[in-house]
């Protein structure tokens, strides 16, 4: 049996729970990252008030660059600091960066192994009226498939911030993920966070006979976890028992715990704001294709592009609401 769930936010299912967007737990993070460090510097991408810097920038100017709507030479300066003893944070929306910059990127930071931090904002389809070039639903696997670099998805603000903080200290790349609209605060400052260790936030209840068994494993990272969750709610007063697992870091992934928890459910889904292949979803079916084969189902984009729309009518649209998460669980069991 595992030990109890995360602590998460006692108002999560209330109708006026709290909202902010991931990207202001990030402004506060390399705030928090700075105080503690000196060697923190933030670049932007002239978009300093959008990934919420400007704090940064009034609090610490002489550790501020702004590079200007270059961000192929923000990540290539990123680079040469964080091979000489700085730790460079570069903020942009993810569709430039790592969108436009992916190659400087892999060449100068990850080739090197510079201690470079990639903030990449306003991702997902949840940008909403920006539309599907602003809509960075490519960015973990692009990111993911790099050698040397951390990837981490951060389901609130408040592990956003957490995650930023410890980006700082984990030595080489990392890519940072956030969102522009605002979502559920789902954590609380004592939920545990460490890069690398997934946890769970939902598990079947006791019940006399069952042990806590689940008949499905539910895995997510970001936001798009308050519909895991909804789900899971749901499901559970339908007699259907699943487990949701937080595997904010997406590599390297928590393998032990994803494996522990597919074996005691025996089927999975995957839940991501992003292209079904090659991100939350490929790495989990990678794994489990290694050590515990499964039935799996895969919640996010479909192989195709977004559009213009409100976040909650694309969540809903491209099927990665809580209705569709239910419906991912019933075809798993069914193929168990």
């Amino acid at each position: 049996m595992l030990s109890k769930p995360a602590k998460l936010n006692q108002k999560l299912f209330d109708e006026n729970v709290l909202q902010e967007p991931t990207r202001d737990g990030y402004g506060r993070g390399v705030v928090y990252a700075a105080k503690r460090d000196p060697n923190v510097v933030v670049l932007s991408a002239d978009l300093t008030e959008s990934t919420r810097v400007e704090e940064f920038k009034k609090r610490f100017p002489e550790r501020f660059i702004e590079v200007g709507v270059a961000e192929q030479n923000m990540a290539t300066i990123a680079a040469g600091l964080g091979t000489q003893g700085k730790v460079p944070f570069i903020s942009s929306y993810a569709t430039f960066s790592p969108g436009r910059n992916w190659e400087q990127i892999r060449t100068t930071v990850s080739y090197n192994d510079s201690n470079v931090k990639i903030a990449g904002h306003h991702a997902g389809i949840s940008v909403g009226p920006d539309g599907a070039t602003h809509q960075a639903i490519e960015d973990i696997a692009t990111m993911r498939v790099m050698a040397n670099m951390t990837v981490i998805v951060p389901c609130d603000s408040v592990e956003a911030e957490k995650a930023t903080e410890a980006a700082a200290v984990v030595w080489g790349p990392v890519y940072l993920r956030f969102a522009r609209e605002k979502s559920p605060i789902l954590t609380t400052p004592e939920t545990p966070f460490a890069p690398g260790a997934a946890y769970v936030m939902w598990e079947p209840p006791l019940r006399q006979g069952s042990a806590g068994q689940a008949d499905a494993l539910i895995i997510g990272c970001g936001p798009l976890l308050y519909q895991a969750l909804l789900a899971a709610k749901e499901l559970e007063e339908k007699k259907i028992n699943v487990i949701v697992l937080n595997c904010h870091t997406v590599k390297p992934l928590d393998g032990k715990t994803v494996v522990d928890l597919v074996k005691r459910a025996g089927a999975v889904v995957t839940v991501e704001e992003h292209q079904v292949s090659g991100g939350l979803g490929g790495a989990v079916a990678e794994l489990l294709a290694r050590e515990a084969p499964a039935p799996m189902e895969f919640v996010g984009m479909q192989n195709v592009f977004g559009e213009s729309g409100t976040p909650a009518e694309l969540v809903r649209k491209y099927g990665m609401d809580a209705k569709a998460i239910i419906a991912a669980v019933r075809r798993v069991i069914r193929r168990k």
